[in-house]
């Protein structure tokens, strides 16, 4: 399979920045989590894709054997490209493992698509119930370009004219909260349990927030 970006010639054109602010973000989980050779991660909302950009974690961590990635469905063309990689089939909202199996916990752009803020608030819970430290990253909802249909302002309707213009627009899959539920700062930190310590941390694009990524540090010194 190429690997190629997923849509139309627009999402064609704006490939080279998506794939750049996930070089970016890649490096934000290195410098903020540092995690090690010993360390196992836990990667929670992989994609079945050729497009190795989609998976930017297991395409660029240097230990890929350690990490367990977790997707709603059979993931073939996921273990072609990335074979070292454990590869489960599980919902994030009810993960397969014990209390702390994994050192660091990562998820990238999946939790705006889990549900209501209460499915949100149980995928967040079991990364980490099941992981010491935890990153996760979701885009800004305040950010004026909805990064799943390039319209402008469209994720600041309230949600029925939201619905109604997605479908419009040819948009429809992404209408209904199941499909996309963004959030804002104060929306991501709200959603963890106590007595988890989160921090919010802010990737930016010309001054504005692109995304927002939340850590949980855990007992590390």
């Amino acid at each position: 399979m190429l690997e190629q970006p997923p849509g139309g010639p627009l999402w064609r054109l704006t490939s080279r920045l998506t794939s750049r602010s996930r070089r970016i973000r890649y490096r934000r989980f290195e410098s903020e989590v540092r995690p090690g050779p010993s360390d196992t991660i836990l990667d929670v909302g992989v994609t079945d894709s050729g497009w190795r950009s989609g998976n930017f974690l297991e395409a660029m961590y240097p230990w890929p054997e350690r990490i367990t990635a977790v997707g709603l469905g059979p993931l073939p063309e996921f273990q072609r490209l990335f074979p070292s990689v454990t590869a489960v089939t599980a919902d994030g909202r009810a993960l397969p493992f014990p209390d702390q199996s994994f050192t660091v916990g990562f998820s990238n752009a999946v939790i705006e698509h889990v549900g209501g803020r209460d499915d949100q608030r149980r995928f967040v819970g079991e990364l980490v119930r099941t992981c010491e430290r935890s990153f996760v990253a979701t885009p800004n909802r305040w950010f004026p370009i909805d990064p799943h249909t390039l319209l402008p302002f469209v994720h600041w309707l309230p949600r029925r004219f939201r619905d109604r213009l997605l479908r419009w627009t040819g948009n429809g899959k992404w209408a209904g909260e199941g499909a996309l539920n963004p959030l804002g700062a104060r929306d991501l930190a709200s959603l963890y349990p106590d007595p988890a310590t989160v921090r919010i941390v802010r990737q930016r694009l010309l001054g504005l927030t692109t995304v927002l990524i939340a850590i949980v540090d855990g007992d590390r010194a």
